[in-house]
């Protein structure tokens, strides 16, 4: 029977998320996994929009284990398409997990005060916009547009929120230099969703290192959606331009529990090492995993 996309519903079926082991480096004390998600338990929390992949379940229990065992005393918590504007999963996530946790929830223009309040109060630090679509040019069920970005800033502003993008890359190029303008921080998803491949020239890449430089963006350094596993060494380049372009405005993230990658998603710890490698100082390590996320997330 198909799912009626007007109703909250509970997944037929549920993919177990891959679990790590101890990573063979250390992170730094209070160290900050800066990109994951949550979802379920769904006899609590139902999807609110179809999803077009399969259900993780990935409660919360399971993603506080998951950080403990990376040594990650910080997480933030993105709010996923499939839950839409419902924060309800998110803010019990967040009041789970305390002061170590805070979140980025999904809102539309139409959103009160007392709710942008609320959800400030719950940890939430920023609001998520996408601009990834289908072939019929339409938005993932659940997601917000840039196009909304202008309508909700001055009240992003007023709470002390910052927007955090994901789009292919060419979409950076028609939105950003708006954007950039709107005195509102941004934190761009997954290395900008660049290609490799296409080498130091690309347009996308001069526009996000070039307003990364400038103290403009912020950028997620999360390889596995850019790279190739095991090594993703095609992603180093892009990985590195960034961090020497601003070393203080470049966050790392997991991504658990790896949406849409199946066999194919890695394990966290040897994310965490990859990283550690490929920073290759303690200086860098301390910016990257602690005082940047502090700085952006407001941990005490």
């Amino acid at each position: 029977m198909p799912v009626d996309a007007t109703k909250p519903y509970v997944p037929a079926s549920t993919e177990a998320p891959r679990m790590p082991g101890r990573p063979r480096h250390r992170l730094p004390p209070l160290a900050c996994d800066a990109h994951c998600h949550v979802f379920g338990p769904y006899d609590r929390f139902p999807l609110q929009h179809p999803s077009s992949y399969a259900a993780p379940d990935a409660p919360v229990g399971r993603y506080l284990h998951m950080l403990d065992t990376l040594g990650a005393q910080r997480g933030v918590l993105v709010q996923p398409a499939p839950y839409g504007t419902e924060a309800a999963a998110l803010l019990d996530a967040l009041a789970a997990g305390g002061e170590r946790l805070r979140g980025i929830a999904v809102a539309d223009p139409d959103i009160s005060d007392a709710q942008l309040q609320n959800l400030y109060d719950g940890g939430v630090r920023g609001l998520r916009f996408v601009e990834a679509r289908d072939p019929a040019g339409r938005l993932f069920p659940g997601s917000v547009g840039f196009d909304q970005v202008a309508a909700l800033a001055p009240r992003m502003r007023q709470f002390g929120l910052h927007a955090q993008l994901w789009a292919p890359s060419e979409a950076y190029l028609r939105h950003l230099p708006a954007l950039a303008r709107l005195q509102v921080p941004l934190v761009i998803d997954h290395l900008g969703s660049l290609a490799s491949a296409r080498g130091p020239g690309d347009a996308a890449f001069a526009l996000l290192r070039g307003l990364l430089a400038d103290g403009l963006v912020w950028i997620k350094l999360t390889v596995c959606r850019v790279g190739g596993a095991p090594g993703y060494e095609d992603a180093r380049r892009l990985h590195d331009a960034f961090v020497a372009a601003n070393a203080d405005q470049v966050l790392w993230g997991s991504d658990w529990p790896f949406v849409r990658m199946g066999q194919a998603a890695p394990y966290a710890d040897a994310l965490v090492d990859l990283e550690y490698e490929w920073l290759g100082d303690d200086t860098l390590r301390r910016k990257v995993w602690v005082d940047n996320p502090a700085r952006l997330y407001g941990f005490r």
